[in-house]
């Protein structure tokens, strides 16, 4: 079973600890806090607003649980910060590129880093879904960003490559994706090693093909997806996938195996 990378969002302090313990318990083996919204549209917010939504929910945590936490922020003040709290690893849907200080700082903290593949911000990237090959163009763009982290100081056994399900894909470009899976991705990377993450969770492309408009009611929807991502092909399977409903995806990835291994 990959790891389950789970999601906490803009909730209160107690509320999302409570959360987060639920989806430790349900089976994730992160947490991933972020204290800003990257869905397409979504505006920056003030690093100071982010700093006081996320260092206190890590704070509480990890005063109650030993789980590995990712901070989810592409400025490296709020990475620096939430490693101090307690967080083990910084997740940037920027792949590193949003903050010019974030990967000289995540390389002294020796932390993992999670590099997301993403075309512009949150506020335009749903503008830049154009591909002349999805797989392979994405594939290129995650080398590249994997290059720029090993110079400044990451290793590659620090990083995982994320291929930003729903961050400027369409809907054609997110099936292809899941689709050709990570074993293709890899291949066209050059590189059977890389760690892999696949975030298909609740993404609009659900709802377009189901016809569910609201993102909670997705989690079907969800479950098929995430199997497809964990289904192991020549060059194997993703390492990570994040999810929001822990339990039910774990459960369906368990009968997946379980057959499969039958």
């Amino acid at each position: 079973l990959p790891t389950a990378l789970a999601m906490e969002h803009n909730k209160s302090i107690e509320t999302s600890v409570s959360q987060a313990l639920q989806m430790e318990k349900d089976g994730a083996h992160i947490i991933d806090i972020g204290g800003e919204s990257t869905r397409p549209g979504a505006k920056e917010i003030a690093i100071e607003e982010e700093l006081h939504r996320v260092v206190p929910v890590i704070l509480s945590l990890r005063k109650v649980s030993n789980v590995p936490i990712s901070i989810d922020t592409r400025h490296s003040h709020v990475a620096k910060a939430a490693i101090a709290a307690g967080a083990d690893i910084v997740n940037d849907v920027s792949g590193g590129t949003f903050d010019e200080e974030m990967l000289s700082t995540v390389s002294k903290l020796s932390v993992p880093m999670i590099l997301m593949h993403m075309r512009g911000t949150p506020e335009t990237m749903q503008t830049m879904t154009s591909y002349s090959n999805v797989v392979n163009d994405v594939a290129h763009s995650l080398k590249k960003l994997s290059q720029r982290a090993s110079d400044a100081g990451i290793p590659k056994w620090l990083q995982v490559l994320d291929v930003g399900i729903g961050f400027a894909k369409d809907y054609h470009g997110n099936l292809e994706l899941l689709k050709y899976g990570p074993g293709r991705v890899r291949e066209y990377m050059g590189d059977d090693t890389a760690m892999l993450l696949w975030g298909p969770s609740r993404k609009g492309f659900l709802g377009t093909i189901t016809g569910e408009k609201v993102a909670e009611k997705r989690d079907y929807g969800t479950t098929a997806a995430c199997c497809m991502a964990v289904a192991t092909g020549p060059l194997g399977a993703c390492n990570i996938i994040r999810v929001h409903n822990v339990k039910d995806v774990k459960q369906a990835i368990q009968v997946m195996d379980a057959i499969r291994g039958a």
